[in-house]
C-alpha cells in the first residue's frame, strides 16, 4: 500500500520538475522522440495521447470488480452475477461490426466519441445510484455497446489525423499512453480499494470517461480527414476511388488468415489473467485477491509501454509479421509457465509476459488492418468484424477454461490454452504474409 502511493507521489514530482504536461506518467516522455522509424518524424498530437491515456480504464468498463461489489456488497448468486458480466460482453460482441461500419459513415467521429464516454461515466454511476439488477443489467448493456464503438472511433480519429505514413508512429504512442493508463488506473483502484471501499472504482471509471472527454474536446475536428479515417484516399483526391463493397473485403485472403490466427489468440489469452488471479485468491482473503490481482496488471501494462514504444520503432523496418510472431510465440510459453508454478510472486512474474504479446498485438493489429483495408474505406468495418471474432474467442475462452478447471485442474486448463495458443503460432508460421507496403507514398 506505502509503496504504490509512494509511486503514485514520486511520479508527480518528477513529472512537476520536468514539466511535462501529464506529470504522473513522466515515463511516457520517453514517447515523444522514440517512436517512429526514426525516418518520419512528426509532432505527436497531445489530444490523442490523453483521450488514449484515459481511455485505458474506459474501454474496460468496470470489469472484474462488478462481480467484487455484486458478490461482497449485494450478495448476488453466482450465476446472476455471470449473466450480468455476460450482458456486457454479448452486448460488445453484437455492436461491434455495426459500431466499425457507422464509424466508416459518419462525419461527427468526435461527437460520438464524447457520447460513448458518457454513457459510460453514467452507466457506471448509474449502478450505485440506482442499485437494482435492472440497473445492473442495463448499464452493462450500455457500457458494452459503446466500448465496441471506441476502439474503432479511436483508430479512425487517429488515421485521419495524421494519415498511413505517420499511423505507426502516432498509434505506438497513443498504445503506450493507453497502457499507463490502465496502469495508474489499477493502482488507483488497489489503493481505493484498500483504504475506502469497493464503490470507489466506480467513480474512478467515471472520473477517467470525464478526463476522456476533456480530451476528446481539445481535438480540432475540422482536421480530421474522414476519407482517410476509413482506410479510403485523402479527401483532395478522393474522387479517384470509391469505397469498395463489404463483401469484396472477405476476398483477401490475408484478412482470412488474420481473422482466424487472432481468433485462436484471444482464445488462448483471455482467461489466463482471471484464471491467475482465482489461483492467487484461492488461499488468500478477497483484499488481497484485488491486490495481487492489481499487481498482474500494473506489471503487464508497464512491460505494454515498453513494447508499443518498441513496435512504434521496429514495425516500419522489421515489418509486421516479426513482431506478431514474437507475440505468438510468448503466449503457450506462458501458459505452460502458469501450469507449473503456484508461488505467488512467480505468478505476478510470468503474468508480466503478458505485456509482451499484448502489448504488441494492440499496437501491431492496427496496422496490420491499416495495410489490408489501404484505399478501400472499409478500415473500421474490418476493425469492428475482427473485434466481434476477438470477443467470441474471449467468451469461449473464459467458459471453456473454467469448465476445464472445476473438472480437472489449473494445471489442465492452462495446458490447454498453451496448446491453442501454439495451433494459432503454426497458422501464423505458416500461412500469414507480411503485410507492409514500404515507401507507401506520403497522404
Amino acid at each position: 500500500m506505502a509503496i504504490l502511493l509512494k509511486v503514485v507521489v514520486s511520479l508527480f514530482l518528477q513529472g512537476y520538475k520536468c514539466k511535462i504536461k501529464f506529470p504522473f506518467v513522466i515515463v511516457l516522455y520517453y514517447v515523444k522522440t522514440h517512436t517512429g522509424s526514426g525516418a518520419k518524424v512528426m509532432q505527436l498530437n497531445r489530444s490523442l495521447l490523453g483521450v488514449n491515456f484515459f481511455a485505458g480504464d474506459v474501454v474496460g468498463g468496470i470489469g472484474p470488480y462488478l462481480a467484487i461489489y455484486l458478490l461482497t456488497l449485494q450478495h448476488w448468486s453466482p450465476g446472476s452475477i455471470g449473466i450480468a458480466l455476460a450482458a456486457g460482453s454479448i452486448a460488445t460482441v453484437v455492436m461491434q461490426s455495426p459500431a466499425g461500419a457507422i464509424v466508416d459513415t459518419v462525419k461527427w467521429k468526435r461527437t460520438l466519441l464524447i457520447g460513448c464516454a458518457i454513457a459510460i461515466a453514467c452507466s457506471t454511476i448509474g449502478i450505485l445510484v440506482f442499485n437494482d439488477a435492472f440497473a445492473v443489467y442495463t448499464a452493462q448493456i450500455l457500457i458494452g455497446s459503446a466500448s465496441a464503438f471506441l476502439g474503432p472511433l479511436i483508430a479512425a480519429v487517429t488515421l485521419g489525423l495524421v494519415g498511413h505514413a505517420y499511423f505507426t508512429r502516432q498509434t505506438s504512442a497513443n498504445q503506450a499512453w493507453n497502457h499507463a493508463g490502465n496502469m495508474i488506473a489499477a493502482m488507483l483502484a488497489a489503493i481505493l480499494a484498500l483504504t475506502w471501499s469497493a464503490l470507489g472504482v466506480f467513480w474512478l471509471v467515471a472520473a477517467m470517461a470525464c478526463g476522456m472527454i476533456v480530451c476528446a474536446l481539445l481535438i480540432n475536428k475540422d482536421e480530421i480527414d474522414h476519407d482517410l479515417a476509413r482506410g479510403g484516399v485523402a479527401e483532395e483526391n478522393a474522387g479517384e476511388k470509391a469505397p469498395e463493397g463489404i463483401l469484396s473485403l472477405f476476398e483477401d485472403r490475408r484478412l482470412f488468415v488474420f481473422a482466424i490466427c487472432i481468433f485462436l489468440f484471444h482464445s488462448a489469452n483471455a482467461s489466463m489473467l482471471p484464471l491467475v488471479s482465482q489461483k492467487l485468491s484461492s488461499n488468500s482473503d478477497a483484499e488481497h485477491g484485488v491486490a495481487f490481482t492489481a499487481a498482474c496488471v500494473i506489471a503487464a501494462q508497464l512491460v505494454m509501454i515498453v513494447m508499443a514504444i518498441f513496435c512504434g520503432k521496429k514495425a516500419d523496418v522489421w515489418g509486421r509479421k516479426p513482431l506478431l510472431l514474437i507475440a505468438f510465440l510468448v503466449l503457450p510459453i506462458r501458459g505452460i509457465l502458469f501450469s507449473q508454478f503456484d508461488n505467488t510472486y512467480a505468478l505476478v512474474a510470468i503474468q508480466a509476459l503478458d505485456g509482451v504479446a499484448n502489448g504488441i498485438f494492440a499496437m501491431v493489429f492496427l496496422l496490420v488492418l491499416a495495410d489490408i483495408t489501404a484505399g478501400t474505406g472499409r478500415f473500421n468495418f474490418a476493425q469492428g468484424v475482427l473485434a466481434m471474432l476477438i470477443g467470441i474467442g474471449a467468451s469461449l475462452s473464459n467458459i471453456v477454461a473454467e469448465y476445464i478447471v472445476q473438472y480437472t485442474s489449473y494445471t489442465v486448463g492452462f495446458l490447454s490454452l498453451a496448446a491453442t495458443a501454439a495451433v494459432g503460432l503454426v497458422i501464423y508460421v505458416v500461412f500469414m504474409e507480411e503485410t507492409l507496403v514500404r515507401d507507401r507514398p506520403s497522404s
